[in-house]
């Protein structure tokens, strides 16, 4: 080798460069990863609050079913059937699509965020892989700037041109009339 610091120099440097390359990558995965997280625990807690608020619903929708009945039992309105039925079945009605639609706006939000979860972990990967790629890279311009500066760089790999046993083809006219050679 021409200078044997120099080497030592670029290896060195090249070294600390694929270590902090993939220290960066590994970095920006757990950052992906806990993004993950996250979402995956925002999910759970929409799930929660879609739980509570369609029992605290129930509960109140039951306080006003009460109340409905007492105010028209004291009307003297028959609840079995008529209007009073049929007020009954309107509401109930309603507090099952109240529910239907609590419940489909929580699993929608709960979608959203497993696809954000699912999508952080796939982010990670790819820091994690570009990070590899630029370890790689480092390593092939590490040994690219190695073997110009060693002796190899003055000297063909494979020896001199090869022999050519019609003699020296230089001496030949050129086959194409009008090309330069």
């Amino acid at each position: 080798m021409g200078h044997p610091a120099a080497a030592a120099f670029t290896i060195g440097m090249g070294v600390v460069q694929a270590k902090q390359q993939g220290a960066i990558g590994k970095y920006n995965q757990k950052v992906a990863n806990r993004n993950a997280e996250i979402a995956e625990n925002e999910a759970a807690q929409i799930n929660d609050q879609a739980e509570f608020d369609i029992a605290r619903f129930d509960q109140q929708f039951r306080k006003t079913v009460g109340s409905v009945e007492v105010a028209l039992a004291k009307s003297g309105v028959v609840i079995d059937s008529g209007s009073g039925a049929r007020v009954a079945e309107a509401n109930a009605l309603e507090a099952a699509m109240q529910n239907k639609i609590t419940r489909y706006n929580a699993d929608v939000g709960v979608a959203k965020k497993m696809e954000e979860a699912k999508f952080s972990r796939i982010q990670g990967q790819v820091a994690r892989n570009a990070a590899r790629l630029a370890q790689i890279n480092t390593i092939a311009k590490t040994s690219s700037s190695l073997l110009s500066m060693s002796s190899f760089a003055d000297k063909p790999i494979f020896g001199g041109t090869p022999k050519s046993p019609f003699g020296n083809r230089s001496n030949y006219p050129n086959p194409l009339p009008g090309a330069d050679r």
